[in-house]
């Protein structure tokens, strides 16, 4: 497994998935075990998305970033679910994110996330504010999104925010 400080700095752990971290037997699978917090990068051009009884949305050219939990029975291999649906786009979606993973306009090109226990999705998505897709992937907290635009590579933004909530962010680049 190939891990490296980004720029150097403490905190900030960076696995690129050159290695494929879903081989059956592989020590990389470790990296979805336990609980936890992340959001999703995606990088998309411009379109128009039906997501399921939500509509149609329109998208900008840019990055949208999905904010997630993985608290569940099943933790942290959520994020291996969304990223094997990027990968793969083989399943019905189940949840609004699913859509993106599913359209040619959009594509996976990183994950943050950090091992916790505390409900911190709705934190993270309020620190990362800015502009959003109202009502996108919070339909069971009273946030106003989960997914938020930027016109540029908000990476370095995310671990940030994971900083400021108190918890170390580790990167996956896609």
């Amino acid at each position: 497994m190939d891990f490296s400080e980004k720029n150097g700095s403490p905190g900030r752990n960076v696995y690129s998935e050159k290695n494929d971290c879903f081989e059956k037997d592989s020590p990389e699978k470790d990296l979805f075990s336990g609980k936890g917090v992340y959001c999703l990068i995606f990088e998309n051009r411009n379109c128009k998305i039906e997501v399921g009884k939500k509509g149609k949305f329109s998208f900008s050219p840019g990055f949208h970033i999905y904010v997630g939990s993985a608290l569940g029975p099943g933790g942290l291999k959520r994020l291996q679910r969304h990223i094997k649906l990027s990968r793969n786009r083989d399943r019905n979606p189940r949840w609004h994110v699913d859509y993106l993973h599913l359209n040619s306009a959009f594509r996976l090109v990183s994950a943050v996330y950090a091992f916790t226990s505390k409900r911190l999705e709705c934190e993270i998505a309020s620190r990362i504010g800015g502009d959003s897709v109202s009502g996108f992937g919070c339909t069971d907290c009273k946030c106003s999104s989960h997914l938020f635009y930027r016109s540029k590579n908000p990476l370095s933004e995310i671990t940030e925010v994971f900083e400021a909530s108190g918890i170390s962010a580790f990167v996956l680049k896609l």
